[in-house]
């Protein structure tokens, strides 16, 4: 038993290619499901070697027969052949290379490619590829559709003549490859990224004609699915007749049953469109028509009553209220002048009984000293001192002489 590999104790390249190849020997006989890539036949030798190729992977593996198994009697291995390989894994210790010892070999037949494609179809359902949330929908009227198709073929003519005829001013971004055989599946994905990578195209379309099982298998391979998924512009496909159903019909935004229906999905049909606008635009002419009379009608109804119709004859029947107001308001002012004229007659009567010049009048005087004050005392007067007297006629100044007098008059009294 060899001893555990140790940075002080590495194996040498032998000891781990030996030990590789004891690993894979053990895993005895497997079978292998591929396509044909490469086939070699050298001249009467009794090995022949082929590649086998899983496309939906893009990678391969080397295989190695004896002559009777790759040329037994029914079996026609050829290049792109879709085949089942019993085989043995080997390990060539010399050129650290792994290869297939091969001892059986049959071609797939329509049941196991159906089989097969169903297998895929649920594996890609259950990465939800095939969901209906993910289909996008297609532009109204596109100015480029992209066209992948065979050259010169039916489904090309198809598309491109009831395209024009439906939207003459429609252009195409074509690319013409191989549809059918073993490298039609490549050759699509790669016109399928070329176009998706143009910002001008705004849909493409996938179209082939009819044909058997075996014809449409490109349009079921799984590398070929993955790259429609992938894709930001919408995909439509138009594989086969209406009764085909590829899986790229189950991945793309829209399947259409054939290339002509391709294009009626694609783009809209001018006269139909010119035939929308007019009914449009009558629906539009009728609909502001009898708008337009409905107002007409509210307006002249407006117009006839009697407000709008005599505006005059409602300031006619206020003018006799106005003429009524405003003798109202002249009889209330004269009664309120003439009320306060009396009562201004009755203060200025009061005010002249109250006033001191009425007492004037009844012969009183009034005595002022020079510097105004009043006279209310004989005691407050010295001889010789003059005195202003203010009587109703007017103002005298007059001279206190001797003494003062006791205030009584010839009769004793005061």
């Amino acid at each position: 038993m060899t001893a555990p590999s140790s940075p002080e104790a590495p194996w040498p390249v032998r000891t781990v290619a030996r030990k590789i190849a004891d690993w894979i020997g053990r895993l005895g006989e497997v079978w292998v499901e591929g396509q044909v890539a490469q086939l070699s036949r050298r001249g009467g030798a009794a090995t022949v070697f082929l590649t086998l190729r899983d496309r939906a992977a893009d990678l391969s593996v080397p295989v190695t027969c004896h002559r009777d198994v790759a040329e037994r009697p029914g079996l026609e291995l050829t290049e792109g052949a879709r085949v089942i390989v019993r085989a043995r894994p080997d390990y060539y210790v010399a050129r650290g290379s792994f290869s297939l010892r091969a001892t059986e070999i049959r071609a797939v037949g329509l049941g196991e490619l159906l089989a097969r494609i169903e297998r895929i179809r649920r594996l890609l359902a259950a990465e939800g590829l095939f969901d209906a949330a993910r289909k996008r929908p297609l532009p109204f009227a596109p100015a480029v559709v992209g066209v992948i198709t065979g050259r010169d073929s039916a489904a090309e003519r198809d598309v491109l003549v009831t395209a024009r005829r439906r939207w003459p001013a429609i252009r195409f971004a074509m690319v013409n490859c191989a549809v059918q055989g073993p490298q039609a599946a490549q050759n699509v994905i790669d016109g399928l990224r070329r176009l998706d990578a143009d910002p001008t195209v705004e849909v493409i379309v996938i179209a082939r004609g009819g044909g058997s099982v075996e014809d449409l298998l490109p349009f079921s391979d799984e590398g070929l699915v993955r790259a429609v998924a992938a894709t930001r512009t919408p995909v439509v496909t138009a594989v086969g007749h209406e009764t085909d159903t590829t899986l790229v019909d189950h991945v793309a935004d829209v399947r259409a049953a054939t290339p002509t229906d391709a294009a009626h999905r694609v783009v809209p049909e001018i006269g139909e469109q010119r035939r929308l606008v007019d009914g449009l635009r009558s629906r539009a002419r009728h609909v502001l028509t009898g708008r337009l009379e409905q107002q007409e009608r509210w307006l002249e109804s407006m117009r006839s009553r009697p407000v709008l119709a005599s505006p005059d004859r409602l300031l006619h029947g206020r003018e006799e209220d106005v003429v009524s107001l405003r003798n109202r308001a002249r009889r209330t002012l004269v009664h309120r002048v003439e009320g306060a004229e009396r009562d201004l007659e009755h203060a200025r009567a009061r005010v002249t009984a109250l006033s001191p010049a009425a007492t004037l009048e009844r012969g009183y005087a009034v005595l002022q000293k020079d510097d105004g004050a009043l006279v209310r005392d004989p005691a407050e007067v010295t001889p010789d001192e003059r005195l202003r007297v203010r009587v109703a006629g007017g103002r005298l100044t007059v001279r206190v002489e001797g003494g003062t007098d006791d205030g009584t008059d010839e009769d004793g009294q005061r």
